[in-house]
């Protein structure tokens, strides 16, 4: 039997550590996290924040003491401060300053990410916050209580930042959406396709700041904002929101693991590192990108856990090798949603594929069907020489998720667009309709 360290506890490493514990009994897991809490659903703070939720207590799913009831010992808001990868050993410190050494046989990565901070003149002003932690989450809320704070300049339109950017606006706050690229969720959208969130976003009262690039931040007072300067001009703000990225946390390694280009942990199928007895998952390292065939850096909660499962059968002796991923994704916002799997075209075009794309769009339903019908609008990209579907996006005020899905496999299995058209999709007017979107957009595809 070994002694597994696992280093960092939220969703990575409480998927490895539930792993070992449901499945290897026997087994020594020792846990360190520098955070006071475990396994928060980050994707909910927007909820919270906008109380579409009431609390986050339902944002917590494991704790030091469910763990702890299970076998494992977990040392929280104990900080990795090195590691010795030759004789083995962890050396780590106390919130309180005690200094502590583990040995392990097997060590497991899981030290995450952290949001990104621009080298900016008033990026350490009062009213400065990110979006990563519970703690985080906490600041931003209790600083939108304020009725002082009445604008609200989010920077970054990603996932996390057109998210935050709607939970202001619903705490019936002026909500500034700000974003270097010429339109939201460039990472995973094609431009064409967002319009429909540009839309839900400007009806509901956000302003969209779309082209722009933040330069400094300004304090009238010297100690709190008040405005932001972009290269466009100047925006009064009494609260930022800093939302333009993640870079994962690598620095236990003391530079003795092979990273990738972005600072992440290389790792194989079996997430092992280039030191045979570490592993490394989630945020803080590499994962294999189906679509195009490469590793790739995806920082998602859902990759996370995949990879934690796939570490803890591999630290106890039974390999098991990572599928690889899509990069699935889904987000709404004022009941308008966007789903996406796989390659958008600018991406296609710099993994070197020659990409071209169907759209369709149709009602979910026939027409008859008034209830839960809505215009679906669809996107297919797929290599022009082999005709592999490489990504898809979707988009309706009806929940299309379930669709994504068999589109993430279908990239996953190298399905092909010829292959679409008879694909055996069942047919029901409560649901879809018999020549549906998906069918169709095979059918004319190109």
């Amino acid at each position: 039997m070994a002694k597994i360290v696992v280093i960092g506890v939220n969703h990575a490493g409480t998927a490895a550590t539930n792993t070992v514990l449901d499945n290897y009994s026997g087994n020594d897991v020792v846990a360190f996290d520098s955070n006071d809490n475990i396994s928060y659903l980050g994707c909910g703070t927007a909820l919270y924040v906008g109380r579409q939720i009431p609390e986050t207590d339902c944002l917590f799913y494991s704790s030091k003491a469910a763990l702890e009831s299970r076998g494992a010992k977990i040392h929280m808001q104990t900080t990795v401060e090195s590691i010795d990868f030759d004789n083995k050993k962890v050396f780590a410190r106390t919130a309180g300053g005690a200094e502590m050494e583990e040995s392990y046989d097997k060590l497991i990565l899981a030290t995450g990410s952290r949001p990104v901070v621009p080298k900016l003149p008033g990026i350490d002003l009062a009213g400065v916050h990110y979006v990563k932690l519970y703690q985080d989450g906490q600041k931003i809320d209790a600083d939108l209580n304020n009725p002082e704070v009445k604008r609200v300049a989010t920077i970054g339109a990603g996932y996390i930042g057109v998210e935050i950017a709607e939970a202001a606006k619903r705490r019936g706050k002026d909500s500034l959406l700000f974003e270097m690229q010429d339109s939201c969720l460039a990472g995973y959208f094609d431009k064409d396709f967002t319009s429909g969130m540009d839309k839900a976003l400007a009806d509901n009262g956000v302003e969209l700041h779309y082209g722009e690039s933040l330069k400094e931040i300004r304090s009238s007072n010297g100690t709190r904002v008040t405005s932001i300067v972009t290269d466009r001009g100047e925006y009064e703000a009494d609260l930022v929101i800093m939302s333009i990225g993640f870079t994962p946390k690598n620095e236990v390694a003391g530079g003795k693991l092979d990273l990738f280009a972005n600072g992440a942990f290389l790792v194989n199928a079996n997430q092992q590192t280039s030191k045979p007895d570490v592993y490394a998952i989630g945020d803080c390292a590499t994962v294999i990108n189906n679509a195009s065939g490469t590793t790739d850096y995806i920082a998602l909660a859902t990759n996370a856990v995949r990879s934690g499962i796939v570490a803890g059968h591999n630290v106890c002796g039974t390999a098991l090798q990572s599928a690889g991923v899509q990069g699935s994704n889904g987000i709404m916002i004022y009941d308008y949603k966007m789903f996406s799997t796989g390659l958008c075209l600018d991406k296609a075009r710099k993994a070197g594929f020659d990409p071209v794309h169907v759209d369709y769009e149709d009602t979910q339903k026939f027409s008859f069907m008034s209830v839960n019908n809505d215009i679906v609008k669809l996107r297919i990209i797929y290599d022009k020489t082999s005709r592999r579907i490489i990504g898809t996006q979707l988009a309706s005020y009806v929940d299309v998720s379930m669709a994504l899905h068999m589109f993430s496999l279908a990239i996953a299995k190298g399905m092909t667009i010829n292959e679409l058209p008879l694909l055996d999709i069942f047919f029901m007017p409560h649901f879809n309709q018999a020549f549906n979107y998906i069918t169709m957009a095979g059918l004319v595809a190109k």
